[in-house]
């Protein structure tokens, strides 16, 4: 009798269905010869899906050996206190400007729970902390091996000052979480992903150039799964990102306050956003407004959308 070998994939999207929603919020799993890490395991508010997930794969979280944060963001790194404590084993690995946050994520918190005092809970779920000895701290240029696989890390600021992104280059993978913006698998469009205040548009030039130097094959990106073709995604992605600058910038120099602002920026992108993109797009790039050219207080609807 012959038997034909099966071989897992080495990359698996996991679909963390946000709110119910599916295509939202994506976590990578990665194995390799018995070892296995999830990139950004999502908010605390899906960790049952997660937890879904891995059953549907005869996997458990006690089966993880790692968790590979790009950024701190409630939406990508929100779970990881929960899943260390299924499993005390894990290691945790974040920049270093971002992992007293895990250690104590109080601050993250409290900055969140001034822009949603009362979904925050339904949006996110629970947040806790990351033991110290848990924590693996990256500076980037490191390389990390699971199994027989190697990553290599790399520093790539501008969406946030401590995000970092993972290289399969066996794979030919580039996990960049959100330095290359927002694309649903399988459609075109990419939008801007600006959350004030840390984002810097200079330094986010310098990331591009940093994941497209390695010439991965395709970008996993958090929101949401594999895009093929990273030079084109990433020329579009750094046109859309300084254009919507531009025009929030001028929004809001010719605006009298927030509110004028915002309808003059969402008037002007209406005009080049296509209807079935435009309700989604719009307050996205409207973010752009309160990090590129910040003149009235990061509140209110500057900060309605958390990636």
């Amino acid at each position: 009798m012959r038997y034909t070998a099966v071989l897992m994939p080495a990359i698996t999207t996991l679909d963390n269905l946000w709110i119910g929603r599916p295509c939202t919020i994506a976590a990578a799993l990665l194995e390799s010869d018995g070892h296995r890490a999830i990139v950004d395991p999502g908010p605390g508010s899906t960790l049952e899906t997660l937890r879904q997930q891995l059953r549907e794969r005869h996997l458990a979280v006690s089966d993880l050996d790692a968790l590979l944060l790009t950024h701190i963001h409630l939406d990508h790194a929100g779970a990881s206190g929960a899943l260390v404590r299924e499993n005390p084993q894990l290691a945790v690995y974040v920049h270093k400007n971002g992992a007293p946050h895990m250690a104590d994520p109080s601050k993250l918190l409290a900055s969140a729970l001034r822009l949603w005092p009362n979904e925050l809970q339904r949006l996110f779920g629970e947040m806790l902390p990351v033991p110290a000895e848990n924590l693996r701290i990256l500076d980037g240029g490191e390389t990390l091996t699971l199994g027989s696989s190697k990553l290599e890390v790399v520093y790539t600021p501008g969406h946030a000052s401590h995000h970092v992104s993972y290289f399969d280059h066996d794979e030919g993978a580039a996990f960049v979480g959100d330095t290359t913006g927002v694309r649903i698998e399988g459609h075109s469009y990419v939008m801007p992903a600006t959350p004030p205040p840390d984002i810097d548009l200079e330094i986010w030039e310098n990331s591009f150039t940093a994941i497209l130097e390695r010439k991965p094959a395709r970008l996993f990106l958090t929101h949401f799964g594999f895009s093929g073709n990273p030079a084109e995604h990433v020329l579009l992605f750094r046109e859309r990102l300084h254009q919507w600058a531009e025009i929030a910038a001028n929004s809001m120099r010719s605006a009298s306050d927030e509110s004028a602002a915002m309808a003059s920026f969402m008037a002007r992108k209406w005009n080049t956003t296509s209807s079935a993109q435009g309700c989604i797009c719009l307050f996205w790039g409207w973010r752009v407004i309160c990090a590129s050219a910040p003149r009235w207080p990061h509140n209110g609807v500057c900060n309605a959308v958390f990636w």
